[in-house]
C-alpha cells in the first residue's frame, strides 16, 4: 500500500528536532531506523502529518562508560549494539537479546531508541531495558529528563515520552560477570526471524552458591512489557547448584505468569502464553545462573 501524503523534515540538531515536535505536536512522527514506523505508514495504521527524521543528528550513536553505568545513544543500530565490545562486556543481556531481533537487514538499519520508543509488547528489548533496570533520556523544550524503563512504557505502543520530546539515550546499569552476574533471554516463535510468542529476559546474580537477586522481564504477556516479580521473589536464595536448585528455580518459574494478561488469538491462546511464560522463564533462569 501507499502511505498517505506528509511533510517531511530533516533536522540537524536535538533542538532543531525538539522545536518541530513542539510545533507539530500529536501530528508528528518521529524516523530513526525506520524499521517501526515504515510498515505502520504503508498498512496505514499511523497518519502523521510530519515526520521528522533525526537519523542524522550527530551524537545520538555510540556507546560509552559513566562510571558503572554504559550510555547508548538513541539511534545506535541494533547491529552496532551486539557489536559493541562495551555491551558485550557490561550488558551482555542486552547483546544477546539484540541478536535475536529479526534478521541482519533490519539489525543494520532499526536503533535501540526507535525500538524502545515503538513500545511493541511483543518486541525484544523493551522487556530487556525492564530486566536491565534501564533509564531512558529525552529531550524536551524544558531541558533534559529521565524516565526509569519501569514507568516508561504506559500501554500499547505509548510511551512516557511527550509529544514535544525526543529520546537520545539509553543508560545501562553495568551487571558484569565478575560480579556474580549471569543473563539468558529465551523467546519461543512461529517461525524463525518473527516476533516472539512470549520471550523471557533472565539476569541472575548469584553469591556464596545461592541466587542472590533475579530480574525477569517478559516479552508479550500484555500490553506492555513486564516483571515477573513473584518469580523474582521466589528466586531468592535458591541455591544454584544441583538438583534441589534446579527445583527450586522450577517450582519459582511456575509463579512467571502472575499479574499477566496475555492476549488470545486464533492460534494462540491466553493459557498456552502463559504456560510458555512458565517454561522459558524455567529455562532462562537455569542458563542465567549457570545451572544447565
Amino acid at each position: 500500500m501507499i502511505p498517505p501524503a506528509f511533510a517531511y523534515a530533516r533536522p540537524s540538531s536535538v533542538e532543531e528536532a525538539v522545536r518541530l515536535l513542539a510545533g507539530a505536536g500529536e501530528d508528528a512522527k518521529v524516523l530513526a531506523g525506520g524499521q517501526s514506523l515504515l510498515p505502520l505508514l504503508r498498512l496505514r495504521l499511523a497518519f502523521p502529518e510530519l515526520v521528522v527524521d533525526v537519523g542524522r543528528i550527530p551524537g545520538l550513536r555510540g556507546v560509552r562508560e559513566e562510571g558503572g553505568t554504559l550510555v547508548i545513544g538513541a539511534l545506535t543500530t541494533h547491529h552496532a549494539v551486539v557489536a559493541d565490545p562495551l555491551v558485550r562486556r557490561h550488558a551482555g543481556l542486552l547483546a544477546a537479546a539484540t541478536a535475536t531481533v529479526a534478521d541482519p537487514a533490519v539489525r543494520h538499519r532499526g536503533t535501540l531508541g526507535g525500538s524502545l520508543a515503538h513500545a511493541d509488547p511483543a518486541g525484544d528489548l523493551p522487556a530487556v531495558a525492564l530486566a536491565l533496570d534501564a533509564e531512558l533520556v529525552a529531550v524536551g523544550p524544558d531541558g533534559r529528563r529521565t524516565v526509569p524503563a519501569r514507568e516508561f512504557f504506559v500501554d500499547y505502543l505509548q510511551t512516557a515520552l511527550r509529544p514535544d520530546e525526543l529520546l537520545v539515550e539509553v543508560r545501562v546499569p553495568k551487571t558484569d560477570e565478575a560480579d556474580g552476574w549471569g543473563f539468558h533471554y529465551e523467546k519461543f516463535s512461529r517461525v524463525a526471524q518473527a516476533w516472539a510468542m512470549v520471550g523471557v529476559a533472565a539476569l541472575v546474580r548469584r553469591d556464596d552458591g545461592h541466587i542472590a537477586q533475579a530480574r525477569i522481564g517478559l516479552t508479550n504477556m500484555g500490553t506492555t512489557p513486564l516483571r515477573a516479580t513473584a518469580t523474582e521473589e521466589a528466586l531468592a536464595g535458591v541455591g544454584a547448584a544441583g538438583p534441589a536448585g534446579a527445583d527450586g528455580v522450577a517450582r519459582a518459574a511456575q509463579s512467571a505468569a502472575e499479574g499477566t494478561r496475555p492476549a488470545a488469538e486464533p492460534a494462540v491462546s491466553a493459557a498456552y502464553r502463559a504456560h510458555l511464560a512458565r517454561t522459558l522463564t524455567r529455562r532462562a533462569v537455569l542458563a542465567a545462573a549457570r545451572m544447565g
